[in-house]
């Protein structure tokens, strides 16, 4: 179990475990416009919904997942969360959800699965958890632009390298990036990881980095500040 300072989490049975990138989504993505619903795409743990959950007082929760162990054990970690009367988990895969959809929502957020083919293993629920093929970008960006409500909020968090592909992919559903933060482990490390926030009023965007260590467990001031409401030594 994985203890945070307002819940816990388990993640036994799923088979991504709790890692810097959805921590990083959950406490860096936008609420400022209070969202009264959030959709979670591929929630995996609960993780992200549960720190936004937190983060906000939006009073609907949704989070979707196609892996049946993944969805029963972030159904238990939502109902023994503080907030478990606005947390609810559908499991079902995105292109079943979006069939016909039913809500609007405020804020989505995705951690989605980035690894491409060659990297297979013969493990099938990793694979489905890890790879583009399971929730590929467009279907991502299509479903934001279907679900999203007029001042809604798309925010991920994908590699670097994949960052203009997924801003050309997103401009084709007007959808446009006004805050990115690239994320790197050191200060000369290269960059891994592309924040994004996207919406459908076209804007200047924001463009910083977010360093996460000096060294080994020597954690920025920036790093403390965005986490340090959910990690217990921090």
């Amino acid at each position: 179990m994985f203890h945070f300072k307002q819940f816990s989490v388990n993640q036994d049975q799923c088979a991504m475990k709790i890692g810097t990138d959805g921590v990083l989504l959950g406490a860096w993505c936008p609420i400022d416009n209070n969202p009264y619903s959030i959709l979670d795409i591929g929630t995996g743990t609960g993780i992200i919904a549960l720190m936004l959950a937190q983060r906000s007082s939006a009073q609907q929760i949704d989070a979707l997942e196609i892996d049946e162990q993944a969805y029963e054990q972030a159904t238990d970690n939502f109902e023994n969360s503080p907030w478990n009367d606005r947390l609810f988990c559908f499991h079902a895969g995105l292109d079943e959800f979006v069939e016909e959809p039913e809500e609007e929502y405020d804020l989505i957020v995705s951690n989605p699965p980035f690894y491409k083919n060659d990297y297979k293993t013969s493990n099938e629920q990793r694979d489905l958890a890890r790879f583009q093929d399971a929730l590929p970008f467009e279907d991502l960006i299509e479903a934001a632009d279907l679900l999203l409500s007029e001042n809604g909020i798309l925010a991920i968090i994908i590699p670097y390298t994949e960052e203009d592909r997924f801003v050309t992919l997103a401009n084709d559903f007007e959808l446009f990036p006004f805050k990115i933060s690239h994320v790197q482990g050191t200060p000369t490390a290269e960059v891994k990881r592309s924040l994004m926030a996207f919406s459908r009023i076209k804007s200047e965007c924001i463009i910083d980095n977010l360093v996460i260590e000096t060294q080994r467990h020597c954690y920025t001031e920036a790093y403390t500040t965005l986490t340090k409401d959910f990690y217990l030594k921090l």
